[in-house]
C-alpha cells in the first residue's frame, strides 16, 4: 500500500514561529524595549494595501510597534530617500520595509541599498547578502528563510541531502541555496540556461521550485521519495489550464467561476503523489513570509542592542 505523501503545513508553521516572537516581543517589552517595524508603501496599488495591512496588524497581534508610511505615487526618489535616511536614525524603528513594486520613476535599487543593514528585514542589502554569503549573523530574506524552517520544524533532514534550486532570484532562489548549503545540503541551482533539466532535478532529495511559472516541475522531473518545495504563487484565468492541472476538480472549476481565477505553484500538483512530503499552494511557504518578517524585526531589535540571539 503507498503511503501518502506528508503535507507540510505552513499555516502551522507560521503560528508557531509567531508564538515564539510573541514570547521574545513580551520580554524585550519587560526590559523596556519594544520592537518597531516602518513599512512604505508608495502610491494605491490594491494587493500591496491588502499585503500591508496584514503585516500591521500581524505587529499588533503579536505586540510590535508598527508605522505605515503612505507617500503619493508622484514621489520622488529623493523625497524617498530623506524618508528613509529619517527612519535609520529613529532608535524606536528596528526594520525598515519598502513594500515592492515601486513606480517605475523611482530607483528602486538606490532605495533598498539606503536602508541601514542593521534594519533590513527583508535582508535584501548587499552587505546582508555578504553575511549570509559568509556565514555571519545578519538579516535574511524572509522566505528562503521560512524553507528553512519548514524542513527543519517538519523533521526533515537536510545534512548529506541532494538539494536542486530551479531559479536564481537574488530574492529567494540564490539565499535558498545559499541557506540550504549552510545547512550542509550538496546544492545545485538551475535557470533557463540548464541543460536537460529533468536530468538534474530527478537527483534531488530536496526539490525547491522558484521560477515563477506555473506548473513548470512536471511528475516527470521529480524523484520519488523527494521532498518538494513549492515557492511559486501563480494565478490561472484560462478554464483549460485549470482543467490541464486540475483534472475533473470541480471545487476549483467553481472558483475559478466565482472569482476568475485559481491559484498553483511552480510544481504541477501531479507530482506531489511522488513525492514524501511537499508544501502546498496556497498554505505552504507563502504562508510564512510575514511570520519570518516579524522574527526578522525582533532578530533586528536584538541585534541592534547587542542582545543575544539565536544564529537564524
Amino acid at each position: 500500500m503507498k503511503t501518502l505523501p506528508h503535507v507540510l503545513d505552513g499555516v502551522v508553521i507560521a503560528s508557531e514561529i509567531k508564538a515564539e516572537v510573541a514570547r521574545e516581543v513580551a520580554d524585550l517589552t519587560a526590559r523596556g524595549i519594544r520592537p518597531g517595524l516602518a513599512v512604505i508603501l508608495v502610491g494605491e496599488v490594491p494587493a500591496s494595501q491588502i499585503y500591508v495591512r496584514s503585516k500591521v496588524k500581524t505587529c499588533g497581534e503579536l505586540g510590535i510597534f508598527s508605522e505605515m508610511i503612505t507617500p503619493p505615487e508622484s514621489v520622488t526618489t529623493d523625497e524617498m530617500l530623506a524618508t528613509v535616511a529619517k527612519l535609520n536614525a529613529r532608535d524606536d524603528i528596528d526594520g525598515i520595509l519598502i513594500q515592492l513594486p515601486l513606480p517605475k520613476h523611482v530607483d528602486t535599487k538606490r532605495l533598498l541599498e539606503a536602508v541601514s543593514p542593521d534594519k533590513d528585514v527583508d535582508g535584501f542589502h548587499p552587505v546582508n547578502a555578504g553575511r549570509l554569503q559568509s556565514g555571519q549573523p545578519g538579516l535574511q530574506p524572509c522566505t528562503p528563510a521560512g524553507i528553512i524552517e519548514i524542513l527543519k520544524r517538519s523533521g526533515l533532514p537536510v545534512a548529506g541531502q541532494n538539494a536542486v534550486v530551479v531559479g536564481r532570484s537574488d530574492i529567494v532562489g540564490k539565499p535558498a541555496a545559499l541557506m540550504l548549503l549552510n545547512e550542509s545540503a550538496t546544492v545545485t541551482v538551475c535557470h533557463s540556461k540548464t541543460r536537460d533539466l529533468p536530468s538534474v532535478t530527478r537527483q534531488a532529495d530536496i526539490l525547491v521550485a522558484a521560477i515563477g511559472r506555473p506548473g513548470y516541475v512536471s511528475a516527470n522531473m521529480v524523484k520519488p521519495g523527494a521532498t518538494l518545495i513549492d515557492v511559486g504563487i501563480n494565478r490561472l484565468t484560462d478554464p483549460a489550464d485549470v482543467q490541464r492541472f486540475f483534472p475533473g476538480d470541480a471545487e476549483r472549476a467553481a472558483t475559478l467561476a466565482k472569482r476568475g481565477s485559481i491559484i498553483v505553484g511552480d510544481i504541477d500538483p501531479a507530482a506531489f503523489d511522488l513525492s514524501a512530503a511537499y508544501t502546498p499552494v496556497p498554505g505552504g511557504v507563502g504562508a510564512l513570509t510575514i511570520a519570518m518578517l516579524m522574527h526578522n524585526t525582533v532578530k533586528a531589535a536584538k541585534l541592534r542592542r547587542g542582545i543575544g540571539t539565536e544564529s537564524r
